[in-house]
Order: C-alpha cells, then structure tokens, then sequence
C-alpha cells in the first residue's frame, strides 16, 4: 500500500468508519463509509487519488489527532 500521503488505514464495517493516519501524523474518521466505496479504496493503485476524489468531498469527516 505504498502511498506518498497515506501511512495507514483501517476499516470498521459494522459502525462503516474509516480512519485514515496521514505521513503527517494527522489521524482523521470519516463515517458512513459504505463497505463497496472501502473496497474500491482499499484496491486502488493510488489511495491519495481516490481518497482526494471519492472520498474527502463526499463524507462526513473528524480530525482526531
């Protein structure tokens, strides 16, 4: 998963929460993520690019770190 903004990810599917730890050490949730939009994510060659087109503009979102 080489990614030159995103460090880590994890998924909660029951609560469909993903939270993603940037390189800046910045640690956000974003809610009500569907499970399919994870998928998609989660294959996708370049995270930063789906994050910043699928995912930023579309979702609720809270910094936690």
């Amino acid at each position: 998963m080489p990614s030159s903004v995103i460090q880590k990810y994890k998924y909660d599917a029951t609560g469909k929460i993903l939270e993603i730890t940037f390189v800046s050490g910045a640690v956000y949730v974003y809610k009500e993520i569907p499970l399919a939009i994870f998928e998609h994510f989660r294959q996708a060659k370049s995270k930063g690019i789906f994050f910043n087109k699928y995912i930023k503009p579309k979702f609720t979102f809270e910094r936690i770190k």
